[in-house]
């Protein structure tokens, strides 16, 4: 995804998907670790359930891969 000036790349949770699952999704940083969500280029809510839906503002959080890259996690509203 192409980086724009205050955002950043953040996970949010799918749901309904018979396993735990994240989506990469822009999103607007407000500081102090909350986030407005911004919808992927393709995001159709008829094909994806997100935790939450693009707009909201979120807290997000880090967490750490298996290979130890940090990224955000979207936690809540």
């Amino acid at each position: 995804m192409a980086s724009e000036p205050n955002t950043a790349e953040v996970y949010v949770q799918l749901l309904n998907e018979g396993t735990v699952i994240f989506r990469p999704t822009r999103a607007l940083d407000l500081g102090d670790g909350i986030f407005r969500l911004l919808p992927t280029p393709d995001y159709d809510p008829e094909d994806e359930e997100w935790e939450f839906l693009p707009g909201t503002s979120v807290r997000c959080g880090k967490r750490t891969d298996a290979s130890g890259d940090e990224y955000l996690i979207a936690i809540q509203p």
